[in-house]
């Protein structure tokens, strides 16, 4: 291995380390209120408060990002300070996970303005000011002849039904919106793909065109940025925050929130913490496998198809372009089939997982057909064409779908905390698929073996996925109360 791949690889593996820090470190931050007066129960879930740190965050460390990449431009590798490099990817990787865990806590806010969704709460805020004037006893009389089932008792179970179709209805707005996302940004890369692909392949592969093509990821993520910066609000439609899990206090100072922020993450990993929100912590333990199980299958599949398959650069990247387009139309496409059905975010995701592990699956099924037909079993380079479209599809849902319903488990205002934690937890499990798949391939020689690893650990998610108990998770959100020992 070249000096400068090894070089590489602990530029990354420093970034990966530095992005956690830093979206440890931020988390308080972003969640910091203004101060706000004490909410009526009826005002408790559309009333808005300020929080422009949320904000400020995203565009700071988004404009960190699209600066750094940019930079590359006018470092030439024949520069003495060339090894500068390495900052500018340091920073711009940083300024990616950071941004993205601010824009992920615009998600539960977004989706509380959906309109059928601020309709339904219209009806709720009716339905209550109604039974207020019922029930004063200024304006009520006592009637001998009045039916026994008094009109509170209907209200009530008007009042039930319409909160569960609230849920119901913010459940799906935010997973169409965590999805819409997806699919943006899917489209957004595959754009800038064919942007840059043009002047690379004009230029040979040159240094100069690989700078050309970061430089130009640089300005298309700045120019991009602009409407966030423009439509986004400083406000969150939000709890007010009622304990010390939100910051409110006017006297606000960066280095306190940081050290907070360190403190509530020890705090909130305790044994008592995790009880009080231990269906938000299982679904993280399923994330933990999930997310390392769908990346490992990404990087498996095309080692698998460069080695076994002996596909061409060519093919590799075609597959690499089929994926995610597939993904734009997953993202779209199951949000509509969600209404149609009726099924709710977990139940998606659990189809989601299922579909998923049967590409593993797939390639195991190899073993059993594998010179005694032509076709099955990932055994030719037109099967993976097909699954890269299949994968794509699956994929692209999943990742919206899975912070979609994350975002169902969170304690109003704390959104960018646990998102970081969300991140982490992504970030953290990454090197272990890998490692078992390479142990794997080196010690039968084959990498098809890898993907009875694949199943099982897709597999072992599934339990713990489908134990979460959404109603009680929301529950315990909602009333969740941080109190720090210090």
């Amino acid at each position: 291995m070249s000096s400068n791949i090894r070089a590489s690889l602990y530029v990354y593996s420093f970034s990966v380390a530095l992005q956690a820090l830093t979206v440890i470190s931020m988390g308080g931050i972003a969640d910091h209120r203004e101060p706000y007066p004490p909410a009526s129960p009826g005002d408790s879930l559309t009333k808005t408060t300020p929080a422009p740190h949320r904000k400020l965050l995203l565009l700071s460390f988004a404009a960190l990002g699209s600066i750094a990449a940019t930079l590359f431009l006018l470092l030439p590798s024949s520069s003495p300070v060339w090894y500068l490099s390495a900052l500018l990817a340091l920073s711009a990787n940083v300024g990616f996970g950071a941004s993205i865990v601010a824009m992920n806590a615009y998600i539960p806010s977004l989706a509380k303005e959906a309109p059928e969704v601020v309709k339904i709460w219209e009806d709720l805020q009716n339905l209550d000011h109604g039974s207020e004037s019922d029930s004063d006893p200024d304006t009520s009389t006592e009637n001998p002849s009045a039916p026994l089932l008094s009109p509170s008792n209907a209200t009530s179970e008007t009042k039930t039904q319409l909160e569960k179709e609230y849920q119901m209805e913010l459940s799906r707005a935010t997973s169409r919106t965590s999805s819409l996302g997806i699919a943006l940004g899917y489209g957004a890369g595959i754009c800038l793909l064919i942007v840059a692909l043009v002047p690379v392949t004009k230029m040979g592969g040159s240094t100069f065109a690989l700078r050309l093509a970061i430089g130009l990821s640089g300005i298309w993520w700045a120019v991009f940025t602009i409407p966030a910066a423009l439509w986004l609000p400083n406000t969150t439609s939000s709890p007010a925050p009622t304990s010390a899990s939100a910051s409110q206090d006017k006297d606000f100072r960066i280095g306190h929130e940081i050290l907070a922020a360190w403190i509530r993450l020890r705090d909130m990993l305790r044994v008592r913490e995790v009880k009080k929100l231990r269906n938000t912590f299982k679904y993280l333990a399923a994330w933990f496998l999930l997310s390392d199980g769908f990346t490992t299958i990404t990087s498996t599949a095309l080692l698998f198809g460069k080695t076994t398959l002996h596909m061409s650069p060519s093919a590799l990247i075609l597959v690499g372009v089929l994926t995610p387009t597939a993904g734009i139309a997953g993202s779209l496409l199951w949000p509509v089939l969600q209404r149609r059905l009726g099924w709710s975010n977990l139940r998606i995701l659990v189809v989601l997982v299922g579909m998923a592990s049967m590409i593993p699956l797939y390639g195991c099924l190899g073993f059993l057909v594998q010179g005694k037909v032509r076709f099955g079993g990932l055994t030719t380079q037109e099967e993976m064409f097909v699954l890269a479209v299949y994968f794509g599809s699956v994929y692209g849902a999943f990742q919206g779908y899975a912070r979609a319903f994350y975002a169902e488990l969170l304690p109003p205002g704390e959104e960018a905390r646990w998102y970081g934690l969300f991140s982490i937890t992504d970030k953290s499990s990454s090197f272990i698929g890998p490692l078992v798949v390479g142990l794997i391939a080196d010690v039968t020689g084959n990498i098809r073996f890898a993907f009875f690893f694949l199943v099982l650990m897709v597999w072992a998610a599934v339990p713990i996925l489908m134990s979460v108990d959404v109603e009680r998770g929301r529950k315990d959100a909602q009333e969740y109360e941080y109190h720090s020992e210090i």
